[in-house]
């Protein structure tokens, strides 16, 4: 039984991009495993952005001054 975490900020991201996101992670997980997608589960974790961060700063403040992570 797989299990897929996709871990990302709470910024909206819409049902309809999750269900895309469960979608495609299971239909990797049956392609390149050859795993039954009935057995594989797909958990989305949405963390808030106090809760992360990136070079030592949380991206709450990051966004704040405008910095994405890859800019940083």
């Amino acid at each position: 039984m797989p299990i897929v975490t996709i871990e990302l900020t709470r910024e909206g991201v819409t049902r309809q991009q999750k269900q895309e996101l469960i979608k495609g992670a299971t239909e990797l997980i049956s392609n390149v495993l050859n795993k039954d997608p009935g057995l594989t589960h797909v958990i989305i974790d949405e963390v808030d952005l106090d809760n992360w961060g990136v070079a030592g700063e949380q991206v709450s403040i990051l966004r704040e001054r405008g910095i994405t992570a890859d800019k940083k």
